[in-house]
């Protein structure tokens, strides 16, 4: 585990250490920086992050309920292998929340929200241009935040990304390959346009494609890292 990058709790931040520890570990496995498979030790960790045992064990908890790490009794700690049976549940339950939700944001969005998700959309292409995949992604999740947001219950995107462990795995492995930032910003544009448009099916229609995509990468993604998956 020396070689993992993990950022170092900031203790001056609002939120609670626990929920900086989960925060940066569950960005670590989603990345591969805590490679599938890896055993954690909390003492390395919590050195790691410059924090006690206790937030780091509340961490993996919540972590295990995402079936991101596997405690087994009398042998550790492990990150999970990717599942190709929980990237499906994933996806079938962000379709389902995300799809509601942009079916009632449509009609709630004002001029004010379509020029935010312009502006998102300007700053992703800043990001694909540069090559700066972990800004794109940090973009491309807000995107969706906001939309589910913008529907009134935001508790549809917290729903989602609780689930969305394994699928965040499969959408941040793609991110290398050069033609999946432009087809996702494409896609990304086509969605905003339906919602600035005020057309409800088209909306949905555009986003439903979009999230199938992710899943669609995995049977590339199981030849080209094996060893990731179960």
């Amino acid at each position: 585990m020396s070689a993992v990058r993990i950022e170092t709790v900031d203790r001056t931040s609002g939120s609670t250490t626990s929920e900086q520890v989960y925060l940066a570990l569950r960005e670590a496995i989603v990345s591969a920086e805590l490679r599938p498979g890896l055993k954690l030790s909390e003492n390395e960790l919590g050195g790691e992050l410059g924090v006690s045992r206790t937030p780091v064990r509340e961490a993996l908890a919540r972590l295990r309920d995402e079936r991101l790490v596997a405690i087994v009794p009398q042998l550790g700690t492990f990150v999970t292998l990717i599942s190709p049976r929980a990237v499906g549940d994933a996806a079938f339950v962000r379709e389902a929340l995300e799809c509601a939700a942009i079916s009632r944001a449509v009609s709630r969005v004002d001029t004010e929200a379509v020029e935010e998700l312009r502006w998102n959309l300007t700053a992703q292409d800043q990001a694909r241009a540069s090559g700066n995949e972990r800004t794109f992604d940090r973009l491309d999740e807000d995107l969706h935040r906001r939309l589910c947001e913008y529907s009134g219950h935001a508790i549809a995107w917290a729903l989602s990304r609780r689930a969305n462990g394994h699928l965040d795995r499969i959408r941040r492995l793609s991110l290398p390959d050069p033609s999946y930032l432009s087809e996702m910003l494409s896609e990304h544009r086509q969605i905003v346009d339906a919602v600035a448009e005020g057309d409800v099916p088209a909306a949905e229609a555009a986003l439903r494609h979009h999230l199938r995509m992710v899943p669609s990468q995995l049977p590339r993604l199981q030849q080209q890292h094996p060893d990731f998956f179960e």
